[in-house]
């Protein structure tokens, strides 16, 4: 869908690049399908093998501990199957977080599961959050040709991103035609006589009522716990709800594991994918793998990309680490000039007595990929001169990272604190 926005996009600026089209819309119905068809091909060939392998049952329906060591589950036949495992694993994911709005329960909703299934334009998409969901489907959303509204609670988007990243892509959102409005929470929702959706809000200034016609809730995940009845397990949770595990992802319940978004940490579909091969290498290949100090990257799908890998500025000032900051402008990267997308910046933090890098952030065009080069670096703890003295083709991405590591070598060590 992310795909589809951006085509609309680059297909408005055509003339930007000497190309002449006609006007542009976008028919939902048929990005729908696409993204249905991408879907299905991915969950088609994982069923498959699933099917296809030996000795491996795949039941569909409900499941809960009996106790420790037992599972029933409901809805896959006309009874009732208990099951017993000297192994089990919890991977029941997470789900949107349904926030305390009066009238919420009244007014029709989507979170980020069912807005990917309409049809249909919303005239005026709100948006209640300001993380990478309210982000990422704001922009797809505007650049479909939806009016949009975020209404964010805290003083920046991004909560977690240094300072002057969540400014940028503020300022990236409000360039593309989105409102976005800071230090403002929503009270009440209520359908309109029009059959409009109207939010009450309280914040910095503004009109304290924000009319739309379709209502987005992207204020976050939370895990999807509410019926596996851990507790005739013996399985302990944290504060969230979330169930812990130790550095090899086992619980405290000797036997039972949790892998993916159910436990606490990054949801992301890498991580999951990296819990799967720590219990592989500890259960199936005696190894001792560990989720202790692995680098967790992601990347904030909005466009430009913005890819995240290690501490940020303000986590590494907490830390009280000695430390460098580079910054580089996109407009000051060639291929982000080739192509007309120098919105953004780079920035990495460099360990001021190893020379190491800490991590980074890559907001621009194709922010997620250039993050990996940096990331690789940081796994084979190589000091940032390698980066800055290699010679990479031109004109790419990546070639841009010689240019940061020197622009902050030409301040000198007055960055040094």
């Amino acid at each position: 869908m992310a795909a589809s926005a951006r085509v609309a996009y680059l297909a408005r600026r055509a003339s930007d690049y000497g190309v002449q089209t006609g006007s542009v819309k976008v028919n939902l119905a048929q990005v729908r399908d696409r993204k249905q068809k991408v879907v299905e091909r991915f969950r088609n060939g994982a069923e498959q093998v699933l099917e296809t392998t030996a000795n491996l049952d795949v039941i569909h329906g409900e499941a809960s501990f009996i106790d420790a060591g037992t599972v029933k589950v409901e809805g896959a036949g006309s009874e009732t199957l208990r099951l017993r495992a000297e192994k089990i694993f919890i991977n029941t994911g997470a789900k949107p977080v349904i926030p305390p709005i009066a009238g919420l329960n009244r007014v029709p909703s989507l979170d980020s599961t069912s807005i990917m299934e309409l049809d249909a334009l919303p005239k005026h998409l709100l948006i209640v959050g300001g993380g990478y969901i309210a982000i990422e489907f704001g922009q797809m959303f505007r650049r479909y040709g939806s009016q949009v509204t975020i209404i964010e609670r805290g003083e920046l988007l991004l909560a977690r991103e240094d300072s002057d990243v969540a400014e940028e892509v503020y300022k990236i959102l409000r360039e593309d035609g989105i409102d976005v409005r800071l230090k403002t929470s929503a009270s009440r929702v209520e359908a309109n006589e029009q059959g409009e959706i109207q939010l009450t809000v309280s914040g910095d200034g503004g009109d304290p009522a924000v009319k739309g016609s379709h209502l987005l809730i992207a204020t976050g995940r939370r895990p999807n716990a509410d019926h596996l009845n851990l507790g005739a397990a013996g399985v302990k949770i944290d504060e969230k709800g979330y169930v812990k595990v130790n550095e090899r992802l086992e619980t405290n319940v000797p036997g039972i594991y949790a892998i993916g978004d159910i436990k606490p940490g990054p949801a992301f579909t890498h991580i999951s994918y990296d819990d799967f091969r720590i219990v592989q290498t500890n259960l199936l290949q005696n190894g001792n793998a560990s989720i202790d100090g692995r680098l967790e990257p992601y990347t904030i799908f909005m466009d430009p990309q913005l890819g995240r890998v290690g501490l940020t500025e303000k986590e590494a000032r907490a830390q009280r680490r000695s430390i460098r900051v580079a910054k580089l402008p996109m407009a000051h990267v060639a291929k982000a000039i080739q192509f007309g997308e120098t919105r953004g910046f780079m920035k990495a933090i460099v360990d001021a007595d190893t020379n190491q890098v800490l991590g980074c952030a890559i907001l621009g065009m194709e922010g997620g990929e250039v993050m990996t080069v940096l990331q690789v670096a940081m796994m084979g703890k190589l000091p940032y001169t390698v980066i800055r003295d290699g010679i990479f083709a031109h004109p790419t991405l990546a070639e841009s990272l010689n240019n940061l590591f020197m622009a902050m070598d030409a301040q000198g060590l007055g960055e040094k604190k």
